[in-house]
């Protein structure tokens, strides 16, 4: 018989506020932020005891900051930096974050010597070469991100003038720097792979591994898909479905959501702290078209469902698709998308599909899979809609 999970006292208002500020944000710094960081610290118990004992996240709220430590369950593409293009991007954001280390608290150095330290200490088998252009836009995309995160503070200089050529900027090392990575029960020298990182992550009750993998995955995820009729997390997920419910929507602003093939967590009211479905993107509104128009086309041609509950096309026909959609409501569009190539179109709304977990691609085949979480949405235009006012974003 399983396990009945506990019930928690729910949040108040600032509770509330607090832990979604948690999971929207990486941290919470008290010298950029300290009224979110006071609503943090004053509900601190309530809030790690929930955490903990739901998602088996860590809260650490720390005198310069506070965070919930989001370790996803399977990592997913959609989960990388938003500001990265490349995977030069990361390598760098790693050769920057074991060169601070070797810097002390308020230590300066100049971005010179940074360059050069990178240089030598960069793992190939590509080399690093300055007077590339793109290597050079590599390095301002991961110190602009690092400095937005709080991990490194600028003196003096402008680092988007490095990629027109050589330029000096002055750092200095904050405190926060020293808390940006996680520590490990284990060392980890004595896990070899990702897949032992993440292990390490859960309880040995697999009761309570369950419940927090769970959890954080309605959490985290912009959607939580079934395996199949015998996936024993949905088994779970339907058991307790109506205590999940309770502890969802009684301490958060969220709506728990049950399918037979998905669950996943809505917002009954658009929040701007949130990363959401539909943002402000020109390309969502196009998404929401398409969802509708998939829903029409494939109630016309009797296409099959397959077990998951999702649809398989062929690159071809899903290119068909969106000349559809397209034709019909391009008059709307922004004006990137209304001069843009049908391919353009394809492309970033098979990016934006598969980031929202909506769509899927195989890597061999190239075959599309439009995902169940796909018809939970529908855009179509008013009544009285002209196509007269056209933005040009």
């Amino acid at each position: 018989m399983e396990q009945q999970i506990k019930p928690i006292a729910a949040f108040d208002d600032v509770a509330l506020e607090a832990a979604s500020d948690l999971l929207e944000q990486f941290w919470i710094l008290r010298d950029k932020e300290p009224e979110k960081y006071l609503q943090i610290r004053n509900r601190e118990r309530a809030l790690r005891t929930w955490f903990m004992e739901k998602t088996g996240m860590r809260l650490v709220v720390h005198r310069y900051f506070a965070k919930l430590e989001k370790i996803p369950v399977v990592p997913s593409p959609w989960m990388g930096i938003a500001e990265f293009l490349h995977k030069r991007d990361y390598v760098l954001f790693c050769g920057l974050l074991a060169f601070l280390e070797g810097k002390a608290v308020d230590e300066q150095f100049l971005l010179s010597g940074l360059c050069e330290d990178l240089i030598s200490d960069y793992p190939g088998p590509e080399s690093l070469d300055w007077v590339n252009y793109e290597h050079r836009k590599s390095l301002i995309r991961v110190l602009r991100h690092a400095t937005n995160l709080g991990v490194l503070h600028v003196v003096e200089g402008e680092i988007e003038q490095f990629g027109a050529g050589e330029v000096e900027v002055l750092y200095e090392v904050p405190v926060t720097a020293r808390y940006f990575m996680r520590s490990y029960h284990r060392e980890l020298a004595t896990m070899k792979t990702m897949e032992a990182i993440l292990e390490a992550e859960w309880p040995e009750d697999q009761t309570i591994r369950r419940r927090n993998r769970i959890y954080r995955r309605l959490l985290l995820e912009p959607v939580m898909y079934s395996s199949g009729a015998n996936d024993p997390d949905f088994l779970y997920l339907r058991n307790q479905r109506n205590r999940i419910r309770e502890d969802i929507e009684n301490n958060f602003e969220l709506q728990f959501e049950l399918y037979n093939n998905a669950a996943l967590l809505s917002l009954p009211e658009r929040r701007a702290k949130f990363h959401h479905f539909p943002d402000n993107r020109a390309i969502s509104g196009i998404a929401l078209q398409f969802a509708g128009l998939a829903r029409e086309i494939r109630e016309q041609e009797d296409i099959p469902l397959q077990y998951d509950g999702s649809i398989s096309l062929p690159k071809s026909e899903f290119s068909r698709w969106v000349g559809i959609c397209r034709e019909r409501f391009s008059h709307g569009w922004s004006k990137l998308y209304r001069e843009a190539d049908t391919n353009l179109v394809v492309r970033d709304l098979l990016n934006l599909l598969k980031e929202w977990q909506m769509a899927d691609q195989d890597p061999e085949t190239g075959i599309i899979s439009l995902l169940p979480l796909l018809a939970r949405t529908r855009g179509e235009y008013p009544p009285d809609y002209t196509g007269e006012e056209k933005t040009n974003d």
